[in-house]
């Protein structure tokens, strides 16, 4: 996330500042792309990686403090939350061994971070969002205390007017609304970064959207988002969701941007184009005072930080971004690719590396540039169809040729990558290291995403749902601890029940039913009868037009009106049905997902009540019956006679 001195006070004057010392580092940046002053001729490749921390459970674990406190590696820092954390490689000249040497920086990082972590009674995970994850893991109390993200979060509700709504529809509906960002610290990425020179920069930028879209077909890892299977890469359409600044009423008749966006159409001009359409799109988010004059630092014959600019840059979410930087002295601009999830093992991600470095390299060569030949708008929705269906994704390449994500990697693009890779003198056993790792996946069809997907399919109604995703993150861990690639991953089972099972049962919203029936309050007390018999359950909750609980019917309530209810004659006509409404209890005893287990049993025995409606906000989100404890109570008890033999 960048820099850290962050005003916790920012007022309309310290903005104005600002403001002054951004547009005084767009036009040092002129100065520097005018006189040549960048570093070419030379072409580096860098990543950054994010991971989870998790505790026993493969639960989020909010440690990062305790962690980054026995690292005193500087390649390491901070992300959004506690249970996040980022280390930043380094770079790499483009040629010969650099892919080697960055898989073996990512073991090396990769391994202090779990002996850290191991210290604090944690581990590290790599994957584009954690299963395990719930909303009550979302909260501030879990955002790292720094005041860039104190000020991130503050801002972004003020722009959005309130709270933050996501609505993301894909194999299952999600829907939520939350009071804070930090619903974007659910996904951690792995971002490469490719140097190129000023005079090309547009050309490369315009063929990094062009494969992004391919790339991330073959690399989606993150179905699954707080249990629920949406998109292969869910990263894309939360991340643009949980960031959005613009008012409700900003996203219909205005052309108004979301700040997390994939961009409107090529460029033409260079660098400059998007930090200025940036500036003039985007309002500012959060500030620093900064002493450095970038046109003094020029007259001296120095290079500037330009650190308004990088600040401001670091609060647009292209997911292909524009990056200055200085390295060894030297400025220099990269083109940061920030689609790629994390995960799911360190080959996995070298090996997608490798194809988006190799491709650029082959297409750069080609005598017409991308943006002649393909629209714009196909590499946008390919991008997204990739992002909704992975591999199986329709695409349309230049040419106008459409054909599915596979064919068109295993037919053209892989093919390319590897021509590419050995146009820079890439070590050839390495091409086949890593380029040969994704063509099996891409022939396979086993993403890390569909290894998730088939997963959960095979495991069915198998235990919880809670016991599921568990079962899922402690399999994937093992198998990201071999380094086996995830093509050939044999499916997760839930063979009884995992190890220190008693982890999924220790809140409501581990074991709650989801699986709900309602009526509403107007409805005839018929319907409700009928689909407590259909369904084999003894109490339906009552929801209005809003979709907000307003009370309760139990079995009994209906054996009290049968008993109550004159026998009718050939005679008499039959009474009038009462609704709803009528039997209902008013305003039931509800409880919140986090309620530890124990107190729920607690709760259900002194109130005698068998039936526990379970509400997020003012949301319904589950039910807890005598039959759902009964259950929690026959797996402890046979658990301790387990222990006991």
């Amino acid at each position: 996330m960048g820099e850290q001195n962050i005003s916790a006070t920012v007022d309309e004057e310290h903005l104005r500042n600002f403001m002054k010392a951004l547009l005084d580092d767009v036009v040092a940046l002129e100065t520097l792309l005018e006189s040549d002053r960048f570093e070419t001729g030379v072409r580096r490749i860098g990543a950054e990686q994010e991971m989870f921390l998790v505790d026993r459970s493969l639960r989020p674990a909010s440690v990062v403090t305790d962690v980054l406190e026995r690292i005193t590696d500087p390649r390491f820092t901070t992300e959004l939350a506690r249970f996040n954390l980022e280390a930043n490689l380094t770079p790499q000249v483009f040629n010969s061994s650099c892919l080697r040497r960055m898989e073996d920086e990512l073991n090396e990082v990769l391994g202090m971070a779990r002996d850290a972590a191991r210290a604090c009674g944690a581990d590290v995970l790599l994957t584009g969002i954690l299963p395990t994850l719930r909303k009550g893991d979302l909260g501030l109390d879990n955002m790292t205390p720094k005041p860039r993200y104190l000020e991130l979060n503050r801002t972004l509700r003020r722009l959005r007017g309130g709270d933050f709504h996501v609505l993301i529809r894909g194999i299952e509906e999600f829907e939520t609304t939350h009071d804070n960002v930090m619903l974007e610290s659910c996904n951690t990425s792995f971002q490469v970064h490719f140097q190129v020179g000023p005079r090309e920069f547009a050309k490369f930028y315009n063929l990094a959207q062009a494969v992004t879209g391919p790339l991330l077909a073959a690399a989606v890892n993150s179905p699954v988002l707080l249990k629920h299977r949406l998109w292969h890469e869910t990263r894309i359409a939360l991340f643009e969701r949980s960031v959005d600044t613009r008012l409700a009423g900003a996203r219909g008749e205005r052309a108004a941007r979301p700040r997390v966006h994939f961009g409107d159409g090529w460029i033409r001009e260079g660098v400059l184009e998007i930090f200025r359409e940036d500036i003039a799109r985007f309002r500012i988010l959060i500030a620093s005072t900064f002493d450095e004059n970038p046109m003094d630092v020029l007259a001296r014959g120095e290079i500037p930080q330009l650190s308004a600019l990088r600040l401001h840059n670091g609060t647009v979410y292209r997911w292909n971004r524009a990056c200055y930087g200085i390295h060894e002295g030297k400025a220099h601009l990269r083109i940061e690719n920030r689609v790629l999830p994390s995960g799911p093992t360190v080959l996995d991600e070298v090996a997608n590396a490798a194809f988006f470095f190799g491709v650029m390299a082959n297409l750069a060569e080609e005598p017409r540039t991308i943006d002649r030949v393909m629209e714009f708008e196909h590499a946008r929705s390919n991008f997204f169809n990739a992002a909704r269906d992975g591999l199986k994704a329709q695409m349309t390449w230049a040419g106008g040729k459409t054909m599915s994500a596979s064919d068109l990697l295993l037919k053209e693009l892989i093919p390319r990558a590897r021509e590419g890779l050995k146009f820079v003198k890439v070590d050839s056993d390495d091409i086949d290291r890593y380029i040969g790792c994704l063509e099996d996946r891409v022939k396979s069809g086993q993403t890390g995403a569909q290894w998730i997907l088939s997963s959960l399919h095979d495991m069915g109604e198998q235990g919880t749902v809670d016991v599921r995703v568990r079962t899922l993150s402690t399999v994937m861990l093992q198998n990201q601890k071999t380094g086996a690639p995830v093509h050939t991953w044999g499916l997760a089972h839930v063979e009884g029940e995992p190890e220190n099972w008693r982890d999924s049962y220790q809140t409501a919203g581990q074991f709650m039913s989801t699986d709900l029936f309602t009526v509403q309050p107007h409805d005839i007390v018929d319907l409700a009868a009928n689909i407590m018999d259909w369904k084999h359950i003894r109490h339906i909750l009552v929801e209005d037009e809003q979709g907000r609980l307003v009370g309760l019917l139990s079995h009994r309530a209906l054996l009290r009106l049968v008993a109550r209810s004159p026998r009718g004659t050939a005679t008499t006509a039959a009474p009038e049905r009462p609704t709803v409404a009528a039997l209902m209890i008013k305003n039931p005893l509800t409880i919140g997902p986090e309620m530890p287990t124990l107190e729920v049993m607690k709760l259900m025995r002194e109130r005698k009540v068998s039936c526990l409606p379970v509400l997020e906000g003012e949301k319904l989100i589950g039910v807890i019956t005598e039959a759902d404890l009964i259950e929690v109570s026959r797996k402890l008890l046979e658990s301790y006679l387990r222990d006991e033999a």
